[in-house]
């Protein structure tokens, strides 16, 4: 439910600040072989980045262990003490695993870097609402969402009705984007309702996209948790001439 009074101003996200995030996960997958998979080195460098980052700007940060293929996965979970009720959760997050054969940078060094980023404003800036955000980063992804699914599962009852609603950032950053806005969870309209406001406030024309519960957000959505997300592309194979008019 939104609070009754005027929101507060968003603060505004640097993106070159957001940019150069993106780039130091390229420079860890090339220095780590040449991916950040799961069960890799430059994944386990790429969320050492991220936690040095949020710990050096006062959040508390810890990390969630779990096995897939035979290998140790992490997830990052970080909240900022005293900023919004505990009780009433929003959560953030993206994936920050690549898959095997590459870097990973649109899918999703943007992701992960612009969930970063806002993490990294939001603390700097003191911007308060009346909720707490918190935000993540999964392991696993794309092994089949097992770092998100393994982070609701450890959630007791009251700890996940404390969390109102999970934004999800999957591949932000594309080239040739598009600005979609997720529309498969009946449960988070509100969320994409705001989220389609924030586009037009920009003049910017935004359109619904299913992504088929093939992001992290299906692992919430799942637990009857309201969801919703921006993808900066779709499934489909390609632009209609209408999307590229755009």
């Amino acid at each position: 439910t939104p609070p009754a009074a005027e929101p507060a101003t968003a603060p505004d996200i640097d993106g070159a600040k957001t940019s150069a995030h993106v780039t130091e996960f390229g420079r860890i997958a090339a220095a780590n072989g040449g991916n950040r998979a799961h069960g890799r080195p430059g994944y386990r460098a790429s969320l050492d980045y991220v936690k040095g980052k949020l710990d050096a700007a006062g959040f508390t940060t810890r990390i969630q262990q779990f096995t897939q293929g035979g290998a140790t996965g992490f997830n990052l979970i970080a909240d900022l003490p005293g900023r919004g009720d505990p009780n009433q959760v929003v959560m953030l997050g993206a994936h920050l695993d690549s898959v095997a054969a590459g870097a990973g940078l649109n899918d999703n060094a943007t992701g992960s870097a612009g969930t970063l980023e806002v993490a990294l404003t939001y603390a700097a800036t003191g911007a308060k609402g009346d909720k707490a955000i918190r935000f993540g980063w999964w392991g696993a992804e794309e092994q089949g969402l097992v770092g998100s699914k393994a982070y609701v599962a450890s959630l007791s009852a009251a700890e996940r009705a404390k969390i109102k609603a999970y934004l999800n950032f999957d591949m932000i950053g594309s080239i040739n984007p598009g600005y979609f806005v997720y529309a498969d969870d009946a449960r988070g309209t509100a969320i994409a309702q705001a989220l389609k406001a924030g586009f037009a406030a920009e003049e910017i024309p935004s359109e619904n996209v299913d992504v088929q519960n093939r992001s992290d957000h299906a692992s919430f959505k799942a637990a009857g948790i309201p969801t919703g997300g921006t993808a900066a592309l779709s499934l489909a194979t390609s632009m209609s001439a209408a999307q590229a008019a755009k």
